[in-house]
């Protein structure tokens, strides 16, 4: 199903930089772009918001199939909206990153998320970025790649992004979060995150964004000809 549509699957932890890489990999090369972790932060946020109780599997499921997503690449970014409303920086908030492993743990969520990031991709072209894309999402894509970077590469990064959009930052309570989130998707039982046997490494704490779009545009073109 998938083996003809031309995919870029990017993996890797919080941090390594996947969505701006794979945002900027696609405008080069043409392609849609596929945020699949700001569906499951869309997601927690709905639960969140709506007051589920994030302890309960079977409401945190119904809370995700209730919820009707919107995702719209723009000139200023991505957008995301949650029942009509836009909610594209809110799915940032500390809070929804600190519970998201709720969400992202349980398998009627990712069951439904996972169907719907394959639809997005059989409508063409695209680089998708998660946590499980080229082992679960889309197996079958030619071109992987997995993104990783240190800890304190990552915890530095995600607090620059905070710090722009004025939001005080706790540097050690952030690296801690990260780890924790690192430990969370590494060890769920159902699709951890890992490097895909097949998946081109790309450690990208000493790398600025350009040489990493870079490196992933010339993976594509070798990949996908």
């Amino acid at each position: 199903m998938h083996e003809a549509t031309r995919i870029i699957a990017i993996d890797g932890p919080a941090g390594a930089g996947k969505s701006t890489v794979a945002r900027r990999a696609a405008e080069a090369l043409g392609y849609a772009f596929l945020d699949t972790g700001a569906m499951y932060r869309a997601a927690t946020w709905r639960a969140l918001h709506l007051g589920v109780n994030l302890d309960d599997p079977a409401a945190l499921e119904s809370c995700a199939r209730a919820m009707q997503l919107d995702m719209q690449e723009t000139e200023e970014g991505l957008k995301v909206f949650v029942d009509g409303e836009d909610v594209t920086q809110a799915i940032r908030s500390p809070e929804v990153t600190r519970v998201i492993y709720k969400l992202d743990q349980n398998s009627g969520v990712r069951r439904h998320l996972v169907a719907l990031q394959r639809q997005f991709g059989e409508r063409g072209p695209t680089v998708a970025e998660g946590r499980d894309i080229g082992t679960v999402v889309f197996p079958k894509a030619r071109c992987k790649i997995y993104l990783d970077a240190s800890l304190a590469a990552r915890t530095e990064r995600r607090a620059k992004e905070l710090e722009a959009k004025g939001l005080p930052v706790d540097r050690e309570k952030l690296r801690a979060e990260i780890h924790e989130r690192d430990e969370h998707s590494r060890n769920r039982a159902d699709s951890p995150l890992r490097r895909a046997d097949d998946a081109v490494l790309l450690d990208t704490t000493n790398l600025t964004p350009d040489e990493v779009v870079a490196r992933i545009v010339q993976l594509a073109r070798e990949k996908l000809p």
